[in-house]
């Protein structure tokens, strides 16, 4: 079974991941307003008629700006947990009442022959996931805006064929950025945001459970470029004995624009 993944949006400014597992057409997030995301899914082939789901991972503002209209255009199932809907209630607007689909973190529910395993993961937001996603003895996961990761998530995510990992900076640049101390802290901080440095550690622990591919997302666009995430997880992947290319692949989600559509046979 084929999976594609594509990350539609990725960055502070707006977040939507596309995900199809055995037919099954899944959106993460949609913090873009809602033309944008359905043009980006027209520029890969996708018919709105095809997407079954939208899930959230939390409720700010850059994963859900765009969440009510594109739930009311496509007229499909929202999901997220109670926390988060009832901190994005109001930003998200009338929903009809069978489209709310509320699950409870660290429970397993289907959507089509989608297997969805929500987590949770340390960020500052009300009760912020990752997802695993389960389809015929294939796995895919999104792991993104976490300040950190430990054994448990580890765990969690292993045994991925592929999945969405978090980029966020280059702590170096965004050191000596412009940002204000008090928001440098909060992106460093253990409920921020993941480093370059820091998500090629996970990498390396990842790898030898079968990961096949590795999306890098939610890049800054002011403490990031694509080609230093890229370097930075593939040095540390090298001296570890673990091959770009060979072993994994290692694609990166540019900021503002759309990836390629990344495939796993």
């Amino acid at each position: 079974m084929q999976i594609e993944m594509c990350s539609l949006f990725s960055g502070s400014t707006g977040n939507c991941i596309y995900l199809n597992m055995g037919g099954t057409h899944l959106l993460v997030d949609a913090g873009l307003p809602a033309r944008n995301i359905l043009l980006s899914l027209q520029n890969i082939g996708i018919s709105v008629q095809d997407i079954s789901a939208i899930l959230v991972t939390h409720e700010h503002s850059d994963h859900i700006r765009g969440l009510g209209a594109l739930a009311r255009k496509l007229r499909v199932p929202v999901y997220a947990n109670s926390a988060t809907w009832a901190a994005m209630e109001a930003k998200v607007g009338m929903l009809d009442l069978a489209n709310i689909r509320m699950f409870s973190t660290n429970e397993d529910f289907y959507i089509g022959d989608v297997g969805v395993d929500p987590f949770s993961i340390p960020h500052d937001a009300a009760d912020p996931v990752g997802f695993c996603f389960h389809c015929r003895n294939r796995k895919a996961s999104i792991l993104t805006d976490l300040g950190h990761t430990n054994d448990t998530i580890l765990e969690k995510v292993a045994h991925s064929d592929i999945m969405a990992l978090e980029a966020n900076h280059d702590e170096a640049m965004l050191r000596r950025g412009p940002y204000p101390a008090r928001l440098k802290q909060r992106i460093l901080g253990r409920r921020g945001h993941l480093s370059n440095a820091a998500a090629a550690e996970a990498l390396v622990e990842l790898v030898g459970t079968g990961l096949q591919g590795v999306l890098l997302s939610h890049l800054s666009q002011e403490n990031n470029v694509p080609e230093t995430a890229f370097h930075t997880v593939v040095e540390t992947l090298s001296a570890a004995g673990i091959q770009e290319g060979r072993d994994v692949r290692v694609e990166v989600a540019p900021p503002r624009n759309m990836s390629q559509v990344f495939m796993i046979s």
